[in-house]
């Protein structure tokens, strides 16, 4: 296929994302704070609808990405990904504009959405900028948070393993910044965590013409999770550092 034109088949059908069924949204609450009066609850209602289906669809789109289903350089129109789907265009359009916002996409004007061709090169920015942030960060937690927060923390960790084990890519990027914003949370900073997850979540999208992740890669990756808490444990600063840092520039995904 030609780069950039848009594909009506966006989406392999063996494994296509699916959308789950769609439920109405609850209608407008009582006692609204503004003091209006709401007729019967229709518009509220519509809106709550929509909303849902646009993140129904931005988490199967995510999924798609870090799966490799939408490939790199390649234009997916939103009319196609709609009928997909099962859904109109609008919440499809919504969608693929916040993963512009996060760099996943680019628009392109009247056809639709470029996926993001990156380079080996971006990775290694993304990873030294997440080093600067949370390598300090961590350092300084190692030196106040009691072994117990650590402990509580393991569950996390366990489920990035279990996702590795799998091979579940996606589920695997999930559960992998998951764990990341829970020890960034300890440093009760908000906008850190945000900051960081951003950073994160660009750093899963795939390069282009990657090789396959292997489920080694994943496993190896994630035990690096479990390592990190023994180390932030014991309070060793230097292991600690090692680990962020190794984990960042040979992270799986």
């Amino acid at each position: 296929m030609e780069q950039g034109r848009a594909r009506e088949a966006a989406v392999p059908p063996s494994g296509a994302p699916r959308v789950p069924g769609q439920a109405k949204g609850p209608g407008a609450r009582a006692g609204d704070p503004r003091g209006e009066h709401v007729h019967g609850g229709p518009p509220a209602s519509r809106s709550v609808h929509r909303h849902s289906v646009r993140g129904q669809i931005l988490a199967a789109l995510r999924t798609a990405l870090v799966d490799g289903e939408l490939a790199p350089g390649e234009v997916y129109s939103a009319p196609a990904l709609g009928e997909r789907f099962g859904v109109s265009a609008t919440p499809v359009r919504e969608a693929m504009q916040q993963l512009s916002l996060e760099g996943a996409v680019e628009v392109v004007p009247n056809r639709g959405f470029r996926v993001t061709e990156r380079s080996a090169r971006e990775l290694a920015e993304l990873a030294e900028v997440r080093a600067m942030i949370e390598v300090p960060v961590m350092l300084r937690l190692a030196r106040t948070v009691p072994a117990r927060r650590w402990v509580e923390l393991r569950p996390l960790a366990e489920a990035t393993i279990e996702a590795a084990a799998t091979g579940d890519r996606a589920g695997y990027a999930e559960r992998d910044r998951a764990f990341h914003r829970a020890v960034l949370a300890l440093a009760g900073n908000e906008q850190l965590v945000q900051v960081a997850d951003d950073l994160h979540r660009r750093a899963q999208w795939p390069l282009t013409a990657a090789p396959v992740t292997r489920r080694g890669d994943l496993v190896a990756d994630a035990a690096e999770h479990q390592a990190l808490l023994d180390a932030l444990c014991a309070q060793n600063l230097s292991v600690v550092q090692a680990l962020v840092r190794e984990h960042f520039t040979g992270s799986a995904l």
